[in-house]
């Protein structure tokens, strides 16, 4: 490992990259305590304490939120529009063809996507403020119009001020931007994480801290053992000749990771499990079947067990989903019989594209049951031993080491590239 950080960083423009990227990341923690003034913080943090769904964001923000900060909705907003769009391409016929004509079609869907992130960041920005405005700790005082219409602006300004940040970062290889920006908040709330339960450790919790441990490590095992685990499906290439000259004749493999949907899935669970509810403070304090509705969502959101099985089963229908737009097994058998390539005892084209769809499926079945597994389990731990201090603890890690493997395996592209060209 300390081989390879060497490497990059005698390449003079690998060295630029990954100081620029730190950079970006320290601007985004500056940002991340940089307060909306008229808030009382001491209420806010015991809001936060009791409320699940809010301390979820918080954590994953970075503690942007805890803050109060002008980032405070981190890049949810854009995470969500990103959701819609993909969607949207399954069932938009404009958007479809857009996917089919390249980078050029992806360009427009992103700039969309950023276009869609305003409005999404105002919404969620108004349903917060409502929600602290309706609670009993007086979190906003005497907040005025000129004063909600400011928080409103600054907190979405901030959002596409992430944005831009994230997509800076992507630019320069090392890792997905917004998936560091993630990554960098929940760091950024590890050693507070610690620090909590530290303080709140005694004699009679030994043996839950331990189990606690345990879990961390072996979380941090599987994630690796399934990022890393993939299934080689053998190649054979057929001789061509041309002119005079043979060519093919080879034999490879094709690698089918089991998690080919990296950490996305959990990203996007997380952005949809906390819009409902956060819409839903629009409408409690009014009257009627909506307010009603309002308050029976917020209810609903706030069960240990619901929120639970349904973060098992968003992250494990987003892995699926994701894996789709990654992988087309239409598109792998076309290019294989293109190149005169073959699976052995498969006919090339249709049968060789079930196939591979078939292979597909028993692996992302396995992949996406882990990071249901994993994405739930704090939350079965803090049932069974009541202790609410390392509750996310098994997202975190997944998130982090995902987001680490993924950077190490760029930052690692890019030395091998450079010795090719040297």
């Amino acid at each position: 490992m300390w081989k390879k950080l060497s490497q990059a960083w005698h390449i003079k423009e690998l060295r630029k990259s990954i100081i620029f990227v730190l950079l970006m990341l320290v601007i985004f923690r500056v940002a991340a305590h940089i307060p909306v003034p008229g808030v009382d913080p001491q209420g806010l943090k015991q809001y936060l304490a009791g409320n699940q769904i809010l301390g979820l964001l918080n954590v994953f923000s970075g503690g942007t939120l805890e803050n109060f900060s002008i980032a405070m909705l981190g890049v949810a907003p854009y995470i969500t529009s990103s959701i819609i769009f993909q969607l949207l391409q399954m069932v938009v016929p404009r958007l479809e063809e857009l996917k089919k004509e390249g980078e050029s079609g992806q360009q427009k869907i992103q700039m969309w996507t950023r276009l869609a992130t305003v409005p999404l960041a105002i919404l969620q920005s108004f349903g917060l403020i409502k929600l602290l405005q309706s609670s009993q700790a007086n979190i906003l005082p005497n907040l005025s119009t000129f004063g909600f219409a400011s928080i409103l602006i600054t907190t979405t300004a901030g959002t596409v001020f992430l944005m831009w940040i994230g997509e800076l970062i992507t630019e320069k290889r090392i890792g997905n931007g917004i998936s560091l920006l993630i990554f960098a908040g929940i760091i950024a709330a590890f050693p507070r994480a610690l620090q909590t339960a530290a303080i709140n450790y005694n004699a009679q919790d030994f043996y839950t801290y331990l189990l606690f441990f345990g879990v961390a490590i072996a979380t941090v095992v599987g994630v690796v053992a399934i990022n890393e685990a993939q299934r080689n499906i053998p190649v054979n290439y057929a001789k061509r000749l041309i002119g005079s000259r043979s060519f093919g004749g080879s034999s490879s493999y094709l690698p089918l990771r089991i998690n080919t949907a990296g950490v996305i899935p959990i990203i996007f669970a997380i952005s949809l499990i906390l819009f409902p509810p956060m819409i839903a403070q629009f409408f409690v304090n009014g009257s009627g079947v909506l307010a009603r509705i309002s308050e029976l969502t917020i209810t609903v959101f706030n069960n240990q067990i619901f929120y639970s099985v349904l973060y098992f089963l968003l992250v494990f229908g987003f892995t699926y989903f994701y894996t789709a737009i990654i992988f087309q097994p239409e598109k792998v058998a076309e290019n294989l019989q293109r190149q005169g390539g073959f699976i052995p005892g498969i006919r090339p084209g249709k049968e060789t594209e079930q196939y591979l769809g078939k292979v597909m499926n028993r692996l992302v079945f396995s992949g996406a049951t882990f990071l249901g597994v994993i994405a739930v389990l704090p939350f079965v731990l803090q049932a069974a031993t009541g202790m609410q201090a390392l509750a996310v603890g098994g997202t975190s890690l997944l998130i982090v080491v995902s987001v680490a493997i993924d950077i190490a395996k760029q930052v690692e592209a890019q030395i091998t590239l450079h010795e090719y060209s040297v």
